[in-house]
């Protein structure tokens, strides 16, 4: 731990202009800390600065162009079960932000905090026959604690939570908290008819924030959408929505041949319908071309910085039409650094962390 605490403020410091005194003296006082507790807390600096780091260390994340952006909530002091579902409210209403997302995480004490047992905040629940079918095992969760559903496609999962020496509950967020877009598309209005949507706000509830040796295990976090992340993969991943077939029979594309080109078609015309019904409803999203430039705009920022940028390539790379970005024709060393976000044993999720 300390020498990662050593390594987190040596970066930290430089980085803000901090001299060689100043980050002796704090060093010699983390190593006081460890050497009495087997711990150290870090300051409200530390913490925030340490936050935005674990952003632009995150190796799947192609939206880190924007981690000095992050608004960081010091949540450490909270041990009351009402603190706790008002600061996860808080979160999602701070972050919706009426439509404009804002980059936001909460953090909880890396001691004994509330556990969250969500994959995201907000997420559709998943059942035999509907829903998502990655939400199965929460859903099932949800129900044995006592919660009931409409069972439909796209019903909203409750928080499900356990405060410290306390049993498993859940909470029903209040309706009008939850922003959802209807996904439709004016050249096909058969579309609307399928009953889409999408929640606007992706906050990821299932990774662990480690900065200089110190875990927070419960750290939700977000930034916004990537159009891909709903539009290919969410709804026509055949282990997610699997939607492929049933959206290019409502744009009525007559056969899924692949050497008539209609899945890529379809793919195309579902990204389109989706983004542009996020920004009819005026909701922050970015498409995957903008996404690469801002992604490039990065690296170069990084460089003139004298860092360089790490990443999952497989990641990086967008699922629709990859070879027109930059980061398609070259590779990355997938070197994991401190600060970082981790993803907790059990959890299946494997995206990017912010998107």
């Amino acid at each position: 731990m300390l020498n990662e605490a050593k390594s987190f403020v040596k970066t930290m410091y430089r980085e803000l202009n901090y001299n060689e005194d100043s980050i002796s003296k704090r060093i010699y006082q983390i190593e006081k800390q460890i050497n009495a507790t087997g711990t150290y807390e870090h300051t409200n600096e530390e913490l925030i600065y340490g936050a935005k780091m674990a952003w632009r260390n995150s190796n799947r994340c192609i939206g880190r162009a924007f981690w000095d952006a992050l608004t960081v909530n010091d949540a450490r002091h909270i041990q009351t079960e009402n603190e706790f579902i008002d600061a996860i409210e808080s979160h999602i209403q701070i972050a919706t932000n009426k439509g404009k997302i804002k980059p936001y995480i909460t953090i909880f004490s890396s001691h004994h905090p509330p556990q969250i047992f969500n994959n995201q905040l907000i997420r559709y629940a998943g059942y035999e026959d509907v829903g998502d079918p990655a939400e199965r095992k929460v859903t099932q969760l949800a129900e044995y604690l006592g919660w009931e559903s409409k069972h439909t496609h796209f019903d909203i999962l409750p928080l499900i939570y356990q405060m410290p020496g306390d049993k498993l509950k859940f909470h029903n967020y209040n309706p009008e908290l939850i922003k959802e877009v209807p996904i439709t598309h004016e050249q096909f209005p058969k579309l609307k008819e399928l009953g889409l949507k999408w929640y606007a706000v992706p906050i990821i509830s299932s990774m662990d924030l480690k900065i200089g040796g110190v875990t927070y295990p419960t750290a939700p976090f977000n930034g916004w959408y990537m159009v891909n992340e709903i539009a290919v993969r969410n709804f026509t991943d055949s282990y997610r929505y699997n939607l492929l077939e049933t959206i290019a029979e409502a744009f009525e594309f007559d056969t899924l041949k692949n050497n008539s080109f209609n899945k890529d078609r379809t793919l195309v015309e579902l990204n389109y319908a989706v983004y542009h019904s996020f920004k009819n409803e005026g909701v922050s999203m970015v498409d995957h071309l903008t996404a690469s430039k801002q992604f490039e705009r990065f690296e170069k920022n990084e460089q003139k910085h004298g860092r360089i940028v790490t990443g999952k390539w497989s990641w990086l790379a967008p699922p629709l039409s990859p070879t027109l970005v930059s980061n398609y024709h070259h590779g990355y060393k997938n070197e994991i650094r401190d600060p970082n976000f981790f993803y907790k044993k059990q959890s299946s999720t494997t995206g990017c962390p912010f998107h």
